[in-house]
């Protein structure tokens, strides 16, 4: 999908979805999804998973798992390139859609307010929160070694997303609005999916999964899930 551009041509591309970038108050959220790529070293082949859940009770209900194969160079600011054509080949996999979805990366917090969750929200028309595992972009006072204490994250004097302590004595996550929800919402989602764990539930499953997929465990396709599976 992506793998003909180079660099200045992504970056272009960024600039133009951008200006589609929409933010708005969700209603009636009662399903969340995650979303996680996984693959292995030197390799094309991109490992793609979505799990969705109940909200907020952070039940698994399904879950979809695809791959695709892309050339596409690993390099920090781009990371949509590589890692949405295969979470959209999964998305067309599931019938009902999830009110929002959660991606491992950022959203808005980004040089060109195009982060994986932003990127993929657009081209998927769905509202989408990003949730990263470290600092891309902006500045950064580090929150209280308390649980769920979170600090602004700031660029040119504009919150672009938030530092969130999910764990004492652990690293925060990173925590920006993707597409069609907003900044102090995608927030108060991410915190309500904080369970004993660094990273919340909907992408710490989707991780899960995935590497599961990707070690042969589970096979593509969409899954229903009417038990608790074992791996949690």
């Amino acid at each position: 999908m992506y793998d003909h551009y180079s660099f200045e041509e992504a970056t272009a591309y960024q600039t133009e979805l951008a200006k589609q970038l929409k933010f708005q108050q969700l209603q009636n959220i009662e399903t969340i999804a995650g979303a996680d790529i996984s693959f292995n070293k030197n390799s094309d082949t991109m490992y793609a998973g979505i799990v969705i859940l109940t909200y907020p009770d952070m039940v698994l209900k399904s879950f979809s798992l695809a791959t695709y194969e892309t050339s596409f160079p690993y390099k920090p600011g781009f990371l949509g390139f590589k890692e949405v054509p295969a979470l959209l080949k999964v998305w067309e996999l599931i019938k009902n859609k999830p009110d929002v979805v959660v991606l491992d990366g950022n959203g808005i917090l980004h040089p060109r307010r195009m982060g994986v969750a932003s990127h993929f929200g657009i081209l998927a028309n769905q509202a989408t929160i990003g949730c990263a595992k470290s600092l891309l972009y902006g500045e950064n006072h580090v929150p209280e070694n308390k649980k769920l204490s979170t600090t602004e994250i700031i660029s040119h004097g504009e919150t672009l997303g938030f530092a969130l302590r999910t764990k004492i004595k652990c690293a925060p996550v990173y925590v920006s609005a993707g597409h069609l929800i907003t900044a102090d919402q995608s927030l108060e989602i991410v915190k309500n999916c904080v369970g004993n764990y660094r990273i919340p539930e909907p992408t710490r499953m989707a991780h899960n999964i995935v590497n599961d997929f990707r070690t042969g465990k589970l096979k593509a396709g969409f899954h229903e899930v009417s038990a608790p599976l074992t791996l949690f």
